[in-house]
């Protein structure tokens, strides 16, 4: 199995926040654009892709998966002395008591522990970003550096005012859209893909479940204790986290840069991954990581 089969099964960053009056979601995906084949590894319990040698980057995907989100960092780093691994979340596999933020972040201290590497550097986006706060929280001895990109944990907006019915393709499709600055990323193959999620009952209960978590996890409280190096890049027109949660993490990490792509949705690594990129190595190549 290789990563474009991965990413035509899964999914990133379908988040659903409920309260007394609306079900909102959050859609940022995108399916695998090149041919390249990228060979997954299956280890006990563990399916990843691995490239390239060097300082290890652990790169942690949203809700419903979606290794190919970070294809352009897959592709560029390992040219750079960075060893990329992109280990599956396992999102849908754990019980419902497993299915939340801290199990998440104790999974991949397990991997890490696994790979037997002392520190890493995490990168993540949306869930991903908050599952490596939460792990920097829990072990920051194991962390020499974290990048968040459209990360969820202290701020989850409300995309809707109505609850959306399992069968409403319309209201998909308008979600999904939203999340990108150009709502043609958005395909037909791509929604047609998240209204097939969206009507698993399975999936559904496990989403629900993880969004209660990722609000219950909030990380206002613990950011000002976190003194790794955190790099914090942004795109302009997130909707799904706005600008004003990039400057609130900004101010709350005491050892954080902040940086911005114009025209850029939530989901920057992959609407601008040459900018990302840039930016990423930049920062890396500063803090000397």
């Amino acid at each position: 199995m290789n990563i474009k089969h991965l990413a035509l099964k899964q999914f990133n960053n379908l988040l659903f926040r409920t309260n007394v009056k609306n079900l909102c979601i959050f859609v940022n995906i995108r399916l695998f654009e090149h041919e390249e084949e990228y060979m997954i590894k299956k280890e006990k319990k563990y399916t990843y892709f691995e490239a390239g040698e060097g300082t290890p980057i652990v790169v942690l995907h949203g809700l419903m998966g979606g290794l190919s989100n970070f294809d352009g960092v897959a592709n560029f780093f390992p040219t750079k002395g960075y060893k990329v691994i992109i280990p599956e979340l396992p999102i849908y596999t754990q019980s419902l008591l497993k299915t939340n933020v801290k199990a998440f972040a104790r999974y991949v201290k397990d991997f890490i522990t696994f790979k037997g590497y002392e520190r890493v550097i995490l990168v993540g986006n949306s869930l991903g970003g908050h599952i490596g706060l939460y792990f920097t929280k829990q072990y920051p001895e194991l962390v020499r550096g974290l990048v968040i990109t459209g990360s969820s944990g202290l701020y989850e907006s409300a995309m809707g005012e109505s609850y959306p019915k399992r069968g409403d393709y319309e209201y998909i499709k308008k979600k999904a859209e939203d999340v990108f600055y150009d709502p043609k990323v958005a395909t037909k193959e791509i929604i047609d893909e998240v209204f097939a999620t969206v009507n698993d009952r399975i999936k559904l209960l496990k989403t629900l479940t993880i969004a209660k978590s990722a609000i219950r996890h909030n990380m206002a409280k613990d950011l000002p204790k976190m003194h790794a190096p955190t790099c914090i890049i942004w795109g302009k027109q997130d909707k799904v986290t706005p600008p004003e949660v990039a400057d609130e993490f900004k101010k709350l990490l005491p050892n954080s840069s902040l940086y911005w792509i114009d025209e850029c949705g939530h989901a920057a690594m992959m609407e601008k991954p040459d900018e990302f990129n840039e930016l990423l190595y930049n920062w890396l190549i500063e803090k000397k990581l």
